[in-house]
C-alpha cells in the first residue's frame, strides 16, 4: 500500500502579522503543505531555520532589522541546500537580481494570486527555480544596462533626501563638481531627465529605498 507524501514544510518570514496569518492559512488549507514555522525579523528567522530545516522558506525583502537578502545569505552559508523564495511588493530589478545572485530559489509578488504562491512553491519544490513574467521582463529590459556605482549609489541617497549639491559635497567630503559630474552619470546610466526622475526611477527599479 503506498504512503502519501509528507506535505512541504514551509517557514514563513514577514513583519507584519496579518499577512502571515493570511498566508499561514492559505497554506495550511493545502493537503500537502504545512507551516512549520513564523518570524517577524532577520533574526528570528535564521534561528527558526536553524531548529526547523523547513523545505521552503517565504522571505520578505524588508524587515526591520536586516534585510530579506542578508538573511538569505546567511542561511545559505550554513545551508546551501535551503530553498528560499524572496516575498516583495516591488519589482526593482536590481533588488531582483542581487537575490537571484545570493541563490534565491524564486520571487513572489505579494500581489499574486495565492494560485500562483501555490504553484510557486511546488515548482521550488520539485528543484525548479521560478520567477513571475513580470519581473521576468524587468530584468530582461535592463540586462545590458551598466549599472551605478556605490559613490554614485551614495550621492542619489543624498538627492532623495532632498540635499543640494552644496550639502552633497559636505556630507560626502568631496568637491561640488564633482557632485556635478556623478549626478551627469547617474542620469546618463538611468535614462533620467533631471536629478528627480533618476530618484523615481532609482526607487522603482530598487536601487534605492525612502
Amino acid at each position: 500500500m503506498a504512503t502519501a507524501a509528507a506535505p512541504v514544510r514551509i517557514l514563513t518570514v514577514d513583519d507584519h502579522p496579518l499577512l502571515r496569518e493570511g498566508m499561514g492559512t492559505i497554506l495550511n488549507s493545502q493537503p500537502d503543505m504545512s507551516v512549520v514555522g513564523e518570524a517577524a525579523n532577520g533574526k528570528d528567522a535564521i534561528e527558526a531555520f536553524r531548529k526547523l530545516r523547513p523545505d521552503i522558506t517565504l522571505m520578505d525583502l524588508r524587515l526591520p532589522d536586516i534585510t530579506g537578502i542578508e538573511v538569505l545569505i546567511a542561511i545559505l552559508g550554513e545551508f546551501p541546500e535551503a530553498r528560499i523564495i524572496m516575498l516583495t511588493t516591488f519589482q526593482g530589478d536590481v533588488e531582483v537580481k542581487r537575490a537571484l545572485q545570493a541563490g534565491a530559489y524564486g520571487y513572489m509578488l505579494k500581489s499574486m494570486h495565492p494560485k500562483l504562491m501555490l504553484e510557486t512553491i511546488r515548482t521550488v519544490h520539485g528543484g525548479k527555480k521560478y520567477i513571475p513574467p513580470e519581473i521576468a521582463a524587468g530584468l530582461a529590459e535592463h540586462l545590458g544596462d551598466e549599472g551605478l556605482s556605490e559613490r554614485e549609489v551614495g550621492v542619489l541617497r543624498q538627492v532623495a533626501a532632498g540635499n543640494r549639491n552644496r550639502d552633497i559635497a559636505d556630507n560626502l567630503f568631496i568637491a561640488e563638481e564633482t557632485v556635478k559630474a556623478h549626478l551627469k552619470h547617474i542620469m546618463d546610466k538611468l535614462g533620467a531627465a533631471d536629478r528627480t526622475q533618476a530618484v523615481a526611477i532609482a526607487v522603482r527599479r530598487g536601487i534605492i529605498h525612502l
